[in-house]
Formats: structure tokens, C-alpha cells, sequence
């Protein structure tokens, strides 16, 4: 009416006593859910830190090519991505002057603790320092090492617009043997060739974007009902009183929070 016991491995030793060889006891797993989990917790923190430093950094660099205002040259963040934005150069005098050719910026997406972004044009443009089949922008002769601390996008904007009116000094650059030895031995067939690139880009102005991104930059043919009405706002000086708001921002180069001093009162205020 007993139930029986589980067996117990023994034997006896000499003086005749039990002594146990083996145990009835179950070896317990270690509970590893609690391990497992904690190391999704700390990959989702490391995940979101990361995209937050770098929204952060790509914010700061914006921020930076505005404080520089670099004439003729217009750049925006995608609204999809951060790590892709979208640019335009005007050019308003040169070997291509009147030429309109977009670009787009990608930045790898581990900036940037990363190497060099790309810049693509969208259309063909011969040129010394242009790829002539992929259209990238060759980068290593003018930054050699892509470092963070010292290298910034407003850089390689400025890069764009400085290749475009010093194509002399730019041949130092080259990766279109072509564009270079026309340049130095055919000048009058290389500034045929840079009113091709100009007109091919013209051509294309108008069209459809390739993508359905809001932030890509589009053109319209000039209509004076639609635009009229928006050239004369411009034109339009208005008088405003300064922010007397203090701006949280970075310093110009650097990623160092700081706060802007308070705007001193105006005269009437005193």
C-alpha cells in the first residue's frame, strides 16, 4: 500500500556500511529567459541611443551648412532617411556657368563613425574630378581619411561648388583622364563638352522626381499667376523686431551643446 522509492546507486564499503554513489536529486536548468530578455532590452537601448546620436549629428550638420550659407548650393535631408539628402548647385558663371545639376548625398549608415558620404549627380557632367559612367564626385585626393572630428558636410558642399569654378586647380583631383587631358590640350572642346553637361541638365530640369519623397527638390516651368505673387513676397523687406528668446543649439564646428546669451533689449526698452 506503499508506494515504492526510487533507486539509489550505493554500495557498501568495508566496514559494511551504505555509502551513496549517486543522487536522486534532478540537476535544474538555469532559468536563461531572464538573460535572454535582458539582452533584447540592452540591444533595443544600444539600437535607439545609436539612431539618436545620429539624428542628433546629422541635425548638428544641417545646422552647420546653414551658418555657412554657401551661395548657389541648396541642400535638404530626405523625410525618409536622414542619411540621404538631396542638393542642388546653381552655377552662375565658369566653363558651366547657367548649369542647374542636382546631386544626391549619402551617408553611410553608421555615421559618422563611418568613411566618406557620396555624392551623385543626376545627370551626366564631364568634368576632371566627376566619374564619368557612376557620376560620383571623387572625394579621397580632397579628403584623403574621412574624420568626424575634423571633416564635416558644409565641407564637402563647399568641395562641390569650388570644383565647378576652379576646374584648373581641380585637375590635381582627377578621375576623369578625359575631362583633364581635354582640359589641358583642347580647351575650346572641353568648354563644348561643359555646355553639353549644362544643356543635358536643363533638359531634364522639368521632370518627374524619381522618387515620392516630399524633400526632393523639384522645378516648375515659371507661370507669373503662381509666381508672380511669391517673387514679389521675397522682394518684400520686412521690418521685424529681433527674438529676444535664447537658442540651445552647438557650436559652429563642433558638437558641444551650449545656450546663446539672451538678445539685448532694444532702445525703446531701455
Amino acid at each position: 500500500m506503499y508506494g515504492s522509492a526510487s533507486p539509489v546507486k550505493g554500495l557498501h564499503n568495508q566496514n559494511g556500511n551504505f555509502q551513496r554513489t549517486g543522487s536522486i536529486r534532478k540537476v535544474i536548468p538555469s532559468d536563461t529567459s531572464k538573460e535572454i530578455i535582458s539582452e533584447k532590452q540592452n540591444e533595443t537601448v544600444d539600437k535607439l541611443y545609436k539612431t539618436y546620436r545620429q539624428e542628433y549629428v546629422i541635425l548638428a550638420e544641417y545646422e552647420m551648412v546653414q551658418l555657412e550659407n554657401i551661395t548657389g548650393v541648396y541642400v535638404i535631408p530626405s523625410k525618409e532617411s536622414s542619411v540621404v539628402w538631396f542638393g542642388v548647385i546653381f552655377v552662375r558663371s565658369g566653363f558651366y556657368e547657367d548649369g542647374v545639376f542636382r546631386f544626391t548625398i549619402l551617408l553611410n549608415e553608421e555615421f559618422p563613425d563611418a568613411g566618406h558620404p557620396k555624392v551623385i549627380f543626376h545627370s551626366h557632367i564631364f568634368h576632371p574630378v566627376i566619374e564619368a559612367q557612376s557620376r560620383e564626385l571623387y572625394l579621397l585626393k580632397a579628403f584623403p581619411k574621412w574624420n568626424k572630428a575634423e571633416q564635416h558636410l558644409w565641407q564637402v558642399l563647399k568641395y562641390i561648388q569650388w570644383i565647378f569654378y576652379n576646374v584648373e586647380c581641380s585637375i590635381e583631383h582627377t578621375i576623369n583622364e578625359e575631362a583633364a587631358e581635354m582640359f589641358k590640350n583642347d580647351l575650346a572642346q572641353f568648354k563644348s563638352k561643359c555646355l553639353e553637361s549644362v544643356k543635358s541638365a536643363s533638359e531634364h530640369l522639368y521632370d518627374l522626381p524619381p522618387t515620392e519623397d516630399p524633400h526632393y527638390i523639384t522645378f516648375e516651368p515659371y507661370d507669373p499667376e503662381v509666381h508672380d505673387k511669391v517673387r514679389e513676397s521675397m522682394l518684400t523687406v520686412k521690418e521685424s523686431k529681433p527674438s529676444k528668446r535664447g537658442l540651445s543649439w552647438v557650436l559652429p564646428g563642433s558638437y558641444k551643446p551650449l545656450t546663446r546669451p539672451a538678445t539685448p533689449p532694444s532702445e525703446s526698452e531701455l
